[in-house]
């Protein structure tokens, strides 16, 4: 995601510099073979020398974090220090709220910070946001997002897209839904439904995972019927993870294996990592639906996107589906198209027209529908 994110910002014209920070030499002296250009300056740096980030930030308007989400807490914190407005690509709600209590500090501080960018959240939220303010009246929001391998393998139909530590951790937490205006937790992998996509993708299935809404369950409780969010999979992908689950393998507490100890989690994470396909083309696939009324009919709003893999230039579509819509919201903090302090909810401040004007331009093809609700796709749920 770090590399997509200089792959866009070097492709504007208005940045100026691009301060790329790892720990691992070799990922910097990677990104400067593929991406030759004057404005990027490589630094070697540990995220947890504190000291040595806050020095770096001194010398940057905006920063991104693409590191592991457990630090983004602590970051947002030394952006503070700094005085520099601050971005990163989420992946924990527990670390997103405590963010969320460093907004009075930030208005002081003249600083923006706006944490959990990428797709999901990140673009379904602000796409969402920007359906339910064309209604009058909101029932149900239904979100359904996910990327694929293009050619799906055995044995899980499944590459990965994104760490495999943080796909665990959506396979084991809770999803946090509305059901009749309430805020409820399901379980993850359950409530299964098949969905359908235009060939030549066809017949695929969804079910809950852990993140994905963050701030929408916040701001539209009491306020709708229903909302969830869904990851979109291979058929047959549900069943095979959550048999994994059942046997113990997602458990990250040690167990007993003769004169040592095992955590499963890690093993399942290190074998699906060396087992899986890499480095595969794939697709993101997403659809939004909205319904509510407008002139006081019923009316539904419907998000479609199918993305893929830029063969070209080496970039996965799940890595422009996540690291463009943060390219672009970082901009738009430095060119003060956001002008607002505190830390933010992407989904209240982002400039909705400017923001596809942006992702159209980069290529990135969403539609809109207005048509009568319809009933939902059949489901099976479990």
């Amino acid at each position: 995601m770090g590399y997509a994110l200089v792959y866009d910002l070097i492709r504007s014209p208005r940045v100026e510099q691009v301060i790329l920070a790892d720990k691992d030499i070799s990922r910097l002296e990677e990104v400067r073979e593929r991406l030759p250009d004057d404005r990027i300056v490589m630094v070697e740096v540990d995220v947890e020398q504190r000291e040595d980030v806050l020095e770096l930030m001194n010398h940057a308007k905006v920063v991104i974090s693409c590191v592991e989400s457990e630090y983004n807490y602590e970051l947002a914190k030394l952006a503070l220090s700094a005085g520099v407005h601050f971005c990163d690509l989420g992946g924990d709600e527990s670390i997103v709220h405590k963010q969320f209590r460093l907004s009075d500090v930030a208005k002081d501080q003249d600083v923006t910070i706006i944490p959990n960018l990428g797709l999901a959240p990140g673009l379904v939220s602000i796409l969402s946001v920007a359906a339910a303010n064309m209604l009058d009246e909101i029932y149900e929001i239904r979100i359904r997002a996910g990327g694929v391998p293009a050619e799906p393998e055995e044995p899980l139909n499944y590459a990965p897209t994104s760490a495999v530590s943080a796909l665990i951790n959506q396979y084991v937490d809770k999803s946090t839904v509305i059901r009749d205006g309430k805020i409820f937790y399901m379980p993850a992998l359950s409530e299964l439904e098949d969905i359908d996509f235009p060939k030549p993708i066809g017949r695929m299935e969804a079910f809950h995972i852990a993140g994905g809404l963050t701030n929408l369950t916040k701001m539209y409780s009491d306020r709708i019927q229903h909302l969830d969010y869904k990851a979109v999979r291979y058929p047959g992908h549900c069943s095979q993870m959550s048999a994994l689950r059942e046997l113990g393998l997602m458990d990250p507490n040690p167990v007993p294996l003769g004169i040592q100890s095992v955590k499963p989690r890690q093993l399942l994470i290190a074998l699906m990592e060396r087992n899986l396909p890499q480095n595969q083309s794939d697709l993101v696939l997403m659809r939004i639906v909205v319904t509510g009324t407008k002139d006081k009919k019923p009316v539904q709003i419907l998000w479609e996107c199918i993305d893929y893999s830029d063969e070209a230039e080496q970039l996965t579509a799940m890595m422009r589906m996540t690291a463009f819509p943060a390219s672009i919201i970082a901009q738009m903090i430095a060119r003060q198209d956001i002008t607002e302090k505190g830390v933010l909810a992407q989904e209240n401040v982002v400039p909705i027209k400017l923001f596809l004007a942006e992702l159209a331009g980069r290529g990135i093809t969403l539609t809109m529908t207005e048509r009568e609700p319809v009933l939902p796709e059949g489901r099976r749920t479990t």
